[in-house]
């Protein structure tokens, strides 16, 4: 097939690539970075430098590129949670859609996440609700992600692959990423006040290795329409999973502290699985170690 991979150089996009190329696909992958255009075409693909919020440039590259599918992999997340991802979320959808459309494109993946659930007991499936309800600053997060579904529903077949927190190579939990940083004591990166969540408590997490999330992508080319979550087998509060991290960087655990909101309930991988996804690593007690 020839797949459209938008945000081919973020955590999930290079380790996809290189699996789609593997499996044989002609892939032609976007980074914002001209830098970054040369690693896509290291891994096999072809190399487009792209503006997400510049309609005019997302409509010419995906025509070009003729595609039987697009993939989205769009985030702003090297910068730190911020608005710059709820805008990717809404205009760069906005405009990957809309590109796709016009190019007779029908089929899309797209990358979503597990934590934007509306508040409850144990962890959630599919058919619990989003959290549209939620007080700022978590209502913009949420918005963001509720437009990016509604928007990539527009396709008559969609995907939605809402992602567990990653972990692994080129991610926030990764050795000499910003999680180990903050268990050694830095707190110096403007993103560290996502690191909240290393918090030692009740809140409910559910992970996902990057390289998983990237494998659930490609198997997803073959999947129904839907939503998806793509997590590991082990949703845990952070009275558990923290101490595990901890001591996989060599760093302190934190003293444990009592406490979580009602949406820190994590979710479950129940569909994935009956759809044929097996994770590499089902649990994150023995990912974080590999």
């Amino acid at each position: 097939m020839r797949i459209f991979v938008a945000g081919a150089t973020g955590a999930i996009g290079r380790p996809l690539v290189a699996a789609l190329v593997t499996a044989g696909h002609r892939v032609i992958g976007t980074s914002r970075s001209a830098a970054w255009v040369d690693d896509v075409r290291a891994l096999g693909a072809e190399g487009v430098r792209l503006d997400v919020f510049d309609a005019g440039a997302v409509e010419r590259a995906v025509a070009d590129a003729a595609p039987e599918v697009v993939i989205h992999q769009l985030t702003a997340l090297s910068g730190g949670i911020s608005a710059e991802n709820s805008r990717i979320r809404q205009v760069g959808t906005r405009h990957l859609v809309d590109a796709a459309r016009r190019a007779g494109v029908e089929r899309i993946v797209a990358q979503s996440i597990s934590w934007a659930y509306a508040p409850g007991e144990g962890p959630a499936d599919e058919a619990v609700p989003l959290d549209v309800d939620a007080p700022e600053p978590r209502a913009r997060m949420v918005a963001g992600v509720r437009a990016l579904e509604e928007t990539v529903a527009e396709l008559p077949h969609h995907v939605v692959l809402r992602y567990g927190l990653l972990y692994g190579p080129g991610t926030w939990y990764r050795r000499g990423g910003l999680a180990d940083a903050v268990l050694h004591g830095d707190t110096s990166d403007p993103a560290a006040g996502f690191m909240a969540t290393l918090v030692a408590n009740d809140a409910v997490a559910s992970f996902v290795h990057v390289e998983d999330a990237a494998r659930a992508a490609v198997e997803a080319l073959e999947w129904p329409s839907g939503t998806v979550n793509i997590v590991d087998d082990e949703p845990a509060p952070g009275r558990e999973w923290v101490p595990v991290l901890a001591a996989a960087y060599g760093a302190p655990a934190p003293e444990p502290v009592p406490g979580r909101a009602g949406w820190e309930r994590g979710a479950v991988g129940t569909l994935a699985r009956a759809l044929g996804w097996k994770p590499q690593f089902p649990s994150w007690r023995t990912g974080f170690g590999a």
